[in-house]
């Protein structure tokens, strides 16, 4: 159904939208057509960031972070009047979406015609422009309608539905842990629901559980707030055996500037320190690699952390859409 049929559940001016499927060009995608760098989940994963989209299914939150740099006005999550798109064509949106946000370079003389046909052909999906993806009723067969399309799928969730992560098996499994105590997560985190801290310990059991599926636990590092007792977060990141960690900046950027000081982002410094005292409580992690231009640190078991498929010399760069559509 397109966004006049039914209410309007998304508001941002900045997104591209069809119905509640938000999309948004990121900006290393831009930086990545023009030759100026990736993402650290390059660096990190292997993602190309030109042919990478910025995406979400739903962009309400259960959650009201301090350090989001979105409106959290426009987060109000009541859902029960929202007419849900099928993952096909909550799919097929943020296909179009992704096509239309950069059409604009197929003219630009800095971006290659070879990179940007690239980037008319996605490869991959971040699930976490916005909102809680979890929220969206059909999320796993969503991210089975990607993978069928042969895109991989990078979701982002804050752990506040368990349930429905332990049915999701993205390419990589993302999970924030944003505070190592109940204290702190209601101070920084401030979720809608009552229960929200319990549902993410919840969800640390379910990333113990996943074999098949890559999982990080992310954290975002705010000076004067969330940012101590590494202990405590390495006893939370045990409980989930994750394959890696991100500690990342906060950035003061957007309507978090109206919650939190400047003050509150800490150097890449800070947080490479930071990791190294959170190292100390995971000799099974003991591999450290950092990207400082995005102030992020990866903690993994081993130096090889890239997506398998994702190696250059894999057959998933060898696709030929023309012949698929001709078979």
């Amino acid at each position: 159904m397109s966004e006049s049929d039914g209410p309007k559940q998304v508001s941002d001016p900045e997104y591209h939208s069809e119905n509640h499927t938000a999309a948004q060009t990121c900006g290393w995608t831009a930086n990545s057509l023009r030759g100026e760098g990736k993402c650290y989940k390059f660096a990190f994963y292997g993602i190309e960031s030109h042919r990478c989209i910025q995406m979400t299914p739903v962009v309400k939150c259960n959650e009201r972070c301090v350090f989001c740099w979105r409106d959290h006005a426009g987060h109000a999550y009541e859902l029960g009047d929202v007419e849900w798109d099928d993952p096909a064509a909550v799919a097929d949106a943020s296909l179009e979406l992704q096509k239309k946000l950069l059409s604009g370079f197929g003219g630009n003389d800095q971006v290659p015609r070879e990179r940007f046909e690239e980037a008319m052909e996605p490869r991959h999906v971040a699930i976490s422009l916005d909102g809680e993806p979890s929220l969206y009723p059909y999320l796993p067969e969503l991210i089975e309608e990607f993978r069928d399309r042969d895109i991989t799928t990078f979701l982002v969730s804050n752990g506040t539905k368990p349930e429905v992560l332990a049915e999701c098996d993205p390419t990589q499994l993302y999970v924030s842990v944003d505070a190592p105590d109940r204290w702190t997560f209601d101070e920084t985190v401030k979720a809608v629901e009552d229960d929200a801290w319990e549902r993410l310990i919840d969800t640390l059991d379910v990333l113990a559980e996943k074999d098949e599926t890559r999982t990080v636990l992310r954290t975002t590092l705010v000076d004067g707030n969330n940012m101590h007792h590494p202990e405590w977060y390495a006893s939370m990141f045990q409980r989930a055996d994750p394959d890696f960690i991100e500690l990342k900046a906060y950035m003061h950027v957007g309507h978090s500037r109206g919650r939190l000081d400047r003050d509150s982002m800490p150097d890449h410094e800070d947080v490479r320190a930071f990791t190294e005292d959170v190292m100390e409580h995971m000799p099974e992690h003991d591999y450290l690699n950092d990207v400082p231009v995005s102030h992020v640190t990866l903690l993994s078991k081993t130096e090889d952390t890239w997506v398998p498929k994702l190696r250059k010399d894999s057959e998933f760069w060898e696709r030929d859409p023309d012949a698929e559509a001709g078979d």
